[in-house]
């Protein structure tokens, strides 16, 4: 597959899927990922130019951690007739090469609130609106290099875990988890639902 560079931007959003069957076998190696997070940081945009996201990139041993982690805080949560499919999802995501974590500092998200009184409500949702599009724009720029991932929410239970684990600051709040690797096998058909009249409208148009 194509490089972001070598195909338009809406093309890589048309091609971006929610790939569930990965395995350990990048198409790029660990230094391009890196890259690839990082400009992310860099070149996302952020609500009142913020710079509130926090990534961290959990690659080989260190992805394989996070997901024994996760097992291991489910499984007395979880009843033990249902383990056994739980165990097998946790798998999959092991089964990826890597995982990045989504943090929102509220450091700056409580200067703004402090700086802008009349918008402070405002702001810890306008957090969120930053960090989804960071999610958003790596996923698409990790499809680009023909890389499968899939977003996770197994927050709140693995905050500390992993907070502790890996030395992140405890205020961080964690959003999602975007694992990834190598394509398995693609995603099923989409289906669309209606978008024009019900999900698009357009006021002013030269036809």
């Amino acid at each position: 597959m194509t490089s972001l560079s070598q195909k338009s931007f809406a093309q890589a959003i048309k091609e971006r899927r929610t790939i569930y069957a990965l395995n350990k076998q990048p198409t790029i190696d660990d230094k391009k990922i890196v890259e690839i997070v990082k400009d992310t940081v860099l070149h996302v945009p952020s609500s009142f130019n913020s710079q509130s996201s926090r990534l961290v990139v959990l690659l080989n041993a260190e992805h394989d951690k996070f997901w024994d982690f996760v097992l291991e805080i489910l499984k007395p949560m979880v009843p033990e007739d249902q383990f056994a499919s739980t165990e097998q999802r946790i798998s999959g995501f092991k089964g990826g090469y890597g995982t990045v974590l989504f943090f929102e500092d509220p450091e700056p998200v409580q200067a703004l609130q402090k700086a802008f009184a009349l918008y402070a409500h405002h702001f810890p949702t306008w957090s969120e609106h930053t960090s989804a599009m960071h999610q958003f724009a790596l996923w698409v720029a990790l499809e680009a290099e023909g890389l499968g991932a899939n977003l996770q929410h197994y927050n709140p239970i693995i905050d500390r875990k992993a907070q502790e684990h890996w030395n992140i600051p405890m205020d961080w709040k964690l959003t999602a988890q975007l694992v990834f690797g190598g394509v398995v096998a693609p995603a099923g058909e989409k289906e669309f639902k209606p978008v024009e009249g019900e999900r698009m409208f357009v006021h002013g148009a030269k036809v």
